[in-house]
């Protein structure tokens, strides 16, 4: 009978019991079998839950919600396992009801419904008890004792927990005591206590637990570090303060200092001389009284001092007289400036706008041109013309927004952007601000300064320009802006949109010779304190200096060579005694050294495959010449010179329309399989690219498969298309000049370039004749040489190859030189 008992007790705990209970659904709380658990209900259904177990067996079923602002949860809501607890107390108190309960057993639902005395109940199935450790009695000894140890930390961080508690918990000697003995007095998420509940596993219960008191004890720790920190920092304000007001009482006894409201009341009243408006006023004066209502010497009181003495510095109303007089504008231009007649005369129309509308605004010069044509001086002396104060600002690697727009006053060390400095330097509000380099502007993390550039440079929006530290609006609709470029190509298009575009072309070699003698070797001998008497540079010398020493677009170069040759004749001076030194071509390579440079390379004869190309680079443009060769091979095209993937597309593009129009050369079209075509530009070493040598290629192509030879005082530019048009290239103006400085008597540009021409020195048209060109014929007509005897490659007969006394070859490896001496011959005795 006793082991029938044992049997049904064992089925009992085996099989499912089954019934509806009422419910609540706690918010962040979880219960446990054997947990005497109190909380607060508040909630109307469940209070009624309640009520209705007090009136039942006192049973009532607790399960946690996964969301804690739900109000009315759904089966979805809620866990699946909670714990079946029995109530113990009830406490009243108006609205809400404090609940003492004690779990029974743990229990999953089933189903879930609302009752309709508007309750929730639930039917759920009882669990089976929890296993018992079923591990070797090393590992449960083990997670017992790591247990004990994490508690006993965790422990530290309660100062008021009992220490009875502490040894109660520690003297469990089974691991299911010592696991509940732990858990119910320890502060975990409901999260990690569902976790728990639905554990079925003992070990694995103790193991989950001792992991979630050791992420516990390292939140702790940290919290602890963080409140030190916290405290030390406190203490340590507390110490200054109160040093620093017996520093405050101590320099007010010794009349040191101006008190805080004395303070306040000078910057209160140079704000009102200001006359700014009613809004920017109002807020200086509050930032003025602040002063008053904290100690000197802290830091708040130092920013905002910096901050009212920056915008004090500001021209808020005060301008500079303009006296604008056209003709000596243009006088003082022409002094300071050789050349450049477009530069001048645009320059000279916007002065003239303003003498005539003073009030009109927006006008934004863009001066574009390569280093050294004296774009920077130029807004100098626009400047100078209009009696303005003139600050330059340098834009060159900005790639922060807060250059232009400042930082926040509340940073440590912030500060104005670059705008507002320069205004604080011009101490006017009508200055001329010169932004330099504007095109190397660049953009990172920290914004793109060229998109803050779009506000300063719209006049319809800069009239009330904000800067982050400023904070106040500032009109600088006044300030006439110029800026400097050297391509266009990395200014983006609003940005662009906004300014009027004025080229700077390249130098001339005479103009070049001009500039160095009137005006850089003037400013050279004053500044190394040579007079005129002791020193002279003749003409050939300076000529060599722009030939031989220098490859650049502007003078920047030439007049480091000036200075040079200043400091060895003040050097010769001083120590031989010399009264006068005279620097010629003969006596340059001892002063300077050998060339650096030497002329751009060209043929002097007349040759088949080589064709004088023009490019332009940043120091101007040069003579770029292009060489094929045909060779034994396959039809294979090899490109040699560091070319570009679009100067690649040109070699291929003109390859095509060779072929296209090899009947009209008499080029066999079988010559493009059986032989290779080897294009190459000299200088390998120097990288290009672009689509202006398209002309070029193909003439250097048709010269070396029809053996016409090529003029080489013809030099050309010009974009081809497949079906042999030209279209028109940048850069003309400095092309032109590369082509007059190596000699060229012809140069063919493309028609629609044609207009580009009037922007040439008159020097330059004179000296060469443009040929505007519309298509590949009309070039090849004028390029190449068309030979006086008969150069069709047609097979010849084997009586004509007898004669010649070579076997049956084809006739492209007949040299034109002995086919033109026996074909005549025979000729001859056949007539």
């Amino acid at each position: 009978m006793r082991d029938d008992e044992k049997r049904k007790n064992f089925e009992d705990m085996e099989h499912s019991e089954e019934r509806m209970f009422p419910t609540i659904a706690l918010r962040g709380v979880v219960g446990f079998p054997n947990m005497v658990l109190h909380f607060d209900v508040a909630r109307e259904i469940s209070m009624k839950a309640i009520d209705a177990a007090l009136s039942g067996d006192r049973k009532i079923f607790l399960v946690a919600q996964k969301f804690l602002g739900t109000e009315k949860p759904k089966r979805k809501e809620l866990y699946r396992v909670g714990v079946v607890a029995e109530i113990r107390q009830v406490l009243r108190n108006g609205d809400v009801m404090r609940v003492l309960v004690e779990g029974c057993y743990r229990a999953r639902i089933l189903n879930l419904e609302m009752n309709e005395n508007n309750f929730l109940q639930v039917q759920c199935k009882k669990l089976t008890a929890v296993q018992r450790c079923t591990a070797d009695e090393v590992e449960v000894d083990a997670i017992m004792r790591s247990l004990r140890d994490v508690f006993i930390r965790y422990a530290g961080f309660f100062p008021k927990m009992p220490r009875e508690l502490l040894e109660t918990v520690c003297t469990k000697e089974t691991p299911a005591e010592l696991f509940e003995s732990v858990l119910f007095n320890v502060q975990l998420d409901y999260t990690d206590r569902q976790q728990l509940l639905e554990q079925n596993n003992l070990f694995l219960r103790m193991t989950m637990l001792y992991a979630m008191l050791i992420r516990e004890i390292e939140v702790l720790e940290i919290e602890r570090e963080i409140q030190a920190q916290v405290q030390e920092n406190m203490d340590r304000g507390q110490r200054e303060y109160y040093l620093r007001e017996q520093m405050r009482v101590i320099s007010a006894e010794l009349g040191e200092e101006e008190s805080a409201q004395e303070e306040a009341d000078r910057y209160a009243q140079k704000i009102m001389e200001l006359g700014l408006d009613e809004d920017s006023a109002a807020k200086l004066l509050r930032e003025a009284d602040r002063l008053t209502k904290m100690p000197p010497s802290s830091q708040e009181a130092y920013v905002i001092r910096n901050y009212l003495d920056t915008v004090l510095d500001l021209p808020w109303k005060t301008k500079t007289k303009e006296k604008l007089d056209i003709k000596k504008a243009a006088a003082l231009l022409d002094k300071e400036h050789y050349g450049l007649k477009r530069v001048k005369e645009r320059v000279l129309e916007s002065l003239s706008i303003h003498a005539l509308m003073p009030e009109v605004k927006g006008q934004i010069l863009c001066l574009v041109g390569p280093p050294g044509v004296g774009k920077t001086s130029i807004g100098r002396s626009i400047a100078k013309a209009l009696g303005r104060n003139y600050v330059r600002v340098s834009l060159g690697g900005v790639r922060d927004e807060s250059d232009i727009r400042g930082h926040r006053k509340t940073y440590v060390g912030a500060m104005p952007g670059r705008i507002m400095d320069a205004m604080r330097q011009a101490k006017s509000a009508n200055p001329l601000i010169l932004l330099d380099e504007i095109d190397k502007m660049g953009n990172d993390y920290k914004g793109d300064p060229a998109s803050a550039m779009l506000e300063v440079l719209d006049s319809e929006q800069n009239h009330a320009f904000r800067d982050h530290f400023i904070e106040l609006p500032f009109d600088l609709s006044q300030v006439m802006f110029v800026t400097t470029a050297n391509t266009l190509d990395t200014i983006p298009a609003p940005l662009r949109d906004r300014m009027e575009i004025i080229e700077l072309n390249s130098y001339t070699r005479m103009e070049k010779f001009h500039i160095a003698k009137e005006h850089l070797l003037k400013k050279q001998m004053q500044k190394h304190g040579l007079k005129a008497a002791q020193m002279r540079v003749t003409d050939g010398a300076i000529f060599d200096l722009i030939d031989y020493y220098t490859k650049e677009a502007g003078v920047r170069s030439l007049e480091r060579l000036l200075a040079s040759l200043c400091r060895k004749c003040a050097k010769t001076i001083v120590t031989d005694g010399a009264k006068r030194v005279q620097f010629t071509p003969e006596t340059l390579e001892a002063a300077l050294g050998p060339h650096k440079y030497l002329p751009d390379y060209r043929e002097n004869e007349d040759t088949v495959g080589l064709v004088n190309g023009l490019a332009w680079t940043s120091a101007g443009g040069v003579l770029m010449p292009m060489e094929v060769l045909v060779l034994e091979g396959k039809g294979e095209i090899q490109l040699t010179g560091s070319l570009g993937d679009v100067m690649k597309e040109s070699a291929k593009l003109a390859v095509s329309y060779a072929r296209f129009i090899a009947k009209e050369y008499d080029i066999r079209p079988e010559l493009f399989k059986t032989r290779d075509l080897h294009i190459h530009a000299p200088e390998g070493a120097v990288p290009k690219d672009g689509p202006s040598a398209g002309v070029t290629m193909i003439t250097a192509l048709v010269s070396a498969l029809s053996g016409l030879p090529v003029r080489h005082d013809v030099a050309m530019t010009g974009e081809i298309t497949l079906h042999g048009k030209v279209l028109p290239i940048g850069g003309l103006v400095e092309k032109s000049m590369a082509a007059y400085k190596a000699g060229m008597r012809t140069v063919i540009i493309p028609k629609a370039n044609e207009p580009d021409l009037q922007e040439l020195d008159a020097v330059i048209r004179e000296s060469m004749e443009f040929i505007p060109v519309e298509n590949i014929s009309q070039v090849l007509e004028i390029a190449l040489i068309q030979q006086q005897y008969d150069t069709k490659l047609e097979p010849l007969h084997t009586a004509e190859l007898q004669q010649l006394g070579i076997s049956a070859v084809p006739v492209w490896d007949v040299p034109q030189k002995q086919r033109k001496s026996k074909i005549k011959s025979t000729t001859e005795k056949t007539q």
